[in-house]
């Protein structure tokens, strides 16, 4: 069924209008983010505005005829117990329930109870881990929406031009989602910030897809398009190991939280570098990875060294390892 653009079209100014509505509910109800020492932000500002991506996604199941409906299921599930938690903090143990459920749902989606049970372990830790990365770098203006349009567009161009993995309307659903959050977020002053119910909404919707192409594919290198999330917070929790620090207390320790805090670099341009760097990466796994093991390693090891030296060079090993000097 071909894609209906004059649909797509008012698809778009309808969750424009839902997010307006949204936000004189969020300032009635007192829904909005206050400024403390970890945050990068200086003004009161309204939170949950990516309340709009599982929205999308229920106003879409309809155009889609509910085509994926546990994975929508999930994602509703997810993204109730974050809005919750977004409204007044939920308990610990609720939250894991609700996000080990959702992941059932999706795994149930995916076809993926035939593979052995230690894969499926590794796809609930891989899944989890993932979802708490993403809701971990939240905190700029236009660095959750930014990367999140580079990775669908990539995911999009995957689809249409080298394996067709997914209905192509789920995935131009996602993108107009994105495009109608950043036109309240990706801004020198927000208006809105995505708040958990944005950032997991947005994880959890990327998984789908990605999982969906590396079954598709058995190209494990695709992993690489999460690349600049997964780094930042694999060595964000190793730099706080080793100075002793709590990994599950908040913080203000992220590379982006350094050049925003530190050295004053405007939200949008450290997104902006963030949003590059993974496009040129995604650029790269498309059109010169083949899906090797060895591949990805070696990849991840380069990285991985790459941006440990960055982060010393520009932030000093006494910030970094506690060391004085």
């Amino acid at each position: 069924m071909p894609v209906n653009m004059f649909l797509l079209f008012i698809f778009f100014f309808a969750l424009l209008l839902l997010e307006l509505i949204y936000f004189k509910i969020a300032d009635k109800y007192n829904i909005i983010d206050h400024p403390n020492y970890r945050s990068s932000h200086n003004k009161i500002t309204i939170r949950g505005g990516g309340i709009v991506f599982p929205l999308g996604f229920l106003v879409g199941a309809f155009y889609l005829k509910w085509e994926y409906s546990y994975f929508i299921v999930g994602l509703l599930l997810i993204s109730f117990i974050s809005f919750i938690d977004d409204v007044k903090p939920a308990k610990k143990r609720l939250r894991l329930l609700f996000h080990v459920t959702a992941i059932a749902f999706l795994f149930y989606q995916l076809d993926a109870y035939h593979l052995p049970f230690y894969w499926l372990v590794i796809g609930f830790i891989f899944v989890l881990g993932t979802i708490n990365a993403i809701n971990f770098m939240d905190g700029i203006n236009g660095i959750t929406g930014g990367f999140g349009l580079v990775t669908l567009i990539t995911l999009y161009y995957i689809n249409k031009q080298v394996v067709l993995f997914t209905d192509e309307k789920c995935l131009i659903i996602s993108i107009i989602e994105l495009l109608v959050f950043n036109f309240f977020n990706f801004r020198t002053k927000a208006k809105c910030f995505a708040g958990d119910v944005g950032s997991v909404s947005l994880a959890f919707i990327i998984l789908f897809f990605l999982l969906q192409l590396i079954i598709k594919t058995s190209n494990i290198t695709y992993v690489l398009l999460l690349l600049t999330y997964g780094l930042d917070t694999a060595i964000t929790i190793f730099f706080r190991m080793l100075r002793k620090e709590n990994i599950f207390e908040a913080h203000r320790s992220h590379f982006y939280q350094f050049l925003v805090n530190e050295r004053k670099m405007p939200h949008l341009l450290v997104a902006g570098l963030y949003m590059f760097v993974q496009a040129i990466v995604n650029i790269i796994v498309v059109n010169f990875f083949s899906g090797s093991a060895v591949t990805l390693a070696l990849s991840i090891i380069f990285s991985t060294v790459a941006f440990v030296l960055l982060r010393v060079m520009t932030e000093g090993t006494g910030r970094l390892f506690a060391i004085k000097v």
